[in-house]
């Protein structure tokens, strides 16, 4: 609201600072400009990328044990137990 000292235009201007910010912060949420777009060429090569990536440790490659056949699995192996052990013998 309007504070007693405030004039119109400068409470005018502190909505549209505020406004603004929060358009800001709200964009960065938003995957539209990130992402490329269907059926372009870098999709296709983003879409390989991410496949040889955990879904669950992004940043770390896929488990070549944890292939997504088990229920749950989602190439969640930070520690490399899959390659030091059978997949059968580490499932519950």
């Amino acid at each position: 609201g309007l504070r007693p000292h405030d004039s119109p235009t400068l409470a005018m201007l502190r909505t549209s600072v505020v406004l603004a910010a929060l358009a800001a912060t709200a964009e960065a949420f938003t995957t539209s400009g990130v992402l490329p777009k269907a059926g372009s060429r870098k999709a296709a090569t983003s879409a390989l990328k991410m496949q040889e990536n955990s879904a669950a440790v992004p940043f770390l490659p896929r488990p070549a044990a944890l292939d997504g056949s088990m229920v749950g699995d989602v190439g969640f192996d930070p520690l490399g137990f899959t390659e030091k052990y059978d997949i059968k013998w580490l499932r519950e």
